[in-house]
């Protein structure tokens, strides 16, 4: 029985992850197409930037509305609802021949994307085993990984041998997988009673936790860093006069991926500061030799630190935040951490720019770093307040409810 409990690698973790998987393909495939998509049909840069504006903005607004989404349809059917949200966009893109037509369609993909990579994390937490957990959301987060190393390569090899309308039936072919996938998982569909009738939430009740707001502050700070990568890199190499900057992701998706294999388990054994404190040194360090590479040699440094900085903060913040909150509450831990990783990720964006437009694109890195060096020096002090006892408490709140 025991064994049981403790198994990870089940049907259901198999299907979701590489349902997960199908799912960020059918995103990553649009990041670097979509932009040029948008200048042939006649946009502007501005168009370009309402682009991501607007999918992040619709993500984080339907998030405020998680917790009716599961009461009145449950986690897998609301997830259902999400997936096919995402279909509808990938298949309805070949129809977009004009900006406005796509950017409403960018609302659509925006609700869908946010409902999906809430329910997506909640749902696993809850498949996989309490001891084996920081683990479990690791190897699930390899699935992101790969997603993000080939979909948006794949995109721009369609794009110049074939046409747009291809690229938009294989990013609808990945939605269909993912969909398939999900169907075939037997997950529970767990439509809450409450018999209670329940305080009406606030306004920053639905975009935080509210018992989680220290560890929103770090995913905040996490995702103004990754903004500046996501972002600026390719300019950064150009500034620098580095070629193929594509190298630097490769680099970093392997160290992701290796880093994954390891620190979940090192989660689980230790606890989160055994994983978070290397990581953010990690990362720190890889902006620092960002901003000054001047050869391939230290960009593709850089890429290893950032990698494995990003592949052992990530997954871990993540399940600290699910061990912090009973089962009931692992959907808004799930919306606030891609919260805070999106607002971040668009104010960092926003702010860091301005920043390389008066003093150049390696400012972003030393920036980046400055932040990090917070993040750091926060949870350092986080850890001497708590006496290392909330941080590495490994004891599922579950347990104790």
């Amino acid at each position: 029985m025991a064994t049981n409990i403790s198994k990870l690698w089940t049907k259901d973790f198999i299907l979701f992850t590489i349902s997960n998987t199908f799912l960020f393909s059918g995103f990553h495939i649009f990041l670097p197409t979509l932009p040029i998509y948008v200048l042939n049909q006649g946009g502007t840069s501005t168009d370009v930037g309402l682009l991501s504006a607007i999918f992040v903005f619709c993500a984080i607004l339907i998030r405020f509305f998680t917790d009716y989404g599961i009461k009145k349809w449950g986690k897998k059917y609301y997830l259902y609802i999400g997936c096919t949200l995402c279909f509808v966009a990938a298949i309805s893109y070949i129809l977009a021949t004009t900006v406005p037509r796509l950017l409403s369609l960018r609302v659509v993909h925006g609700l869908g994307f946010g409902i999906a990579t809430t329910l997506y994390a909640t749902i696993v937490s809850d498949l996989i085993p309490k001891s084996r957990r920081g683990e479990g959301i690791g190897y699930f987060g390899l699935g992101t990984t790969l997603a993000m190393a080939i979909a948006p390569g794949l995109g721009v090899w369609i794009v110049d041998n074939f046409s747009f309308n291809n690229l938009f039936v294989v990013a609808t072919i990945s939605q269909i997988f993912a969909l398939f996938c999900l169907s075939l998982c037997s997950i529970p569909a767990d439509r809450p009673i409450h018999t209670v009738k329940q305080e009406k939430a606030s306004f920053m009740d639905k975009l935080v936790e509210k018992s989680l707001l220290y560890q929103a502050f770090l995913a905040l700070l996490f995702g103004v860093c990754i903004g500046g990568i996501l972002n600026f890199i390719a300019l950064l190499a150009k500034e620098a006069h580095i070629a193929n900057s594509g190298a630097f992701f490769l680099m970093c998706t392997i160290c992701i991926f290796l880093s994954r294999l390891v620190t979940g388990r090192l989660f689980d054994r230790k606890g989160p500061a055994w994983v978070i404190l290397p990581g953010a040194i990690l990362f720190l360090l890889g902006f620092v030799v960002l901003a000054q590479s001047k050869s391939i040699t230290a960009f593709l440094a850089a890429s290893a630190l950032y990698g494995f900085g990003y592949g052992t903060i990530f997954p871990a913040l993540q399940t600290w935040m699910f061990n912090l909150v009973t089962s009931d509450k692992r959907s808004a831990a799930s919306a606030t951490f891609y919260n805070m990783i999106d607002i971040g990720n668009g104010v960092g964006s926003v702010a860091l720019g301005m920043l390389a437009g008066k003093l150049g694109y390696a400012s972003i890195y030393w920036c980046s770093a400055v932040i990090m060096g917070v993040f750091l020096l926060s949870y350092i002090w986080f850890l001497i307040q708590e006496k290392y006892s909330s941080a590495n408490n490994l004891d599922d709140i579950d347990a104790k409810s």
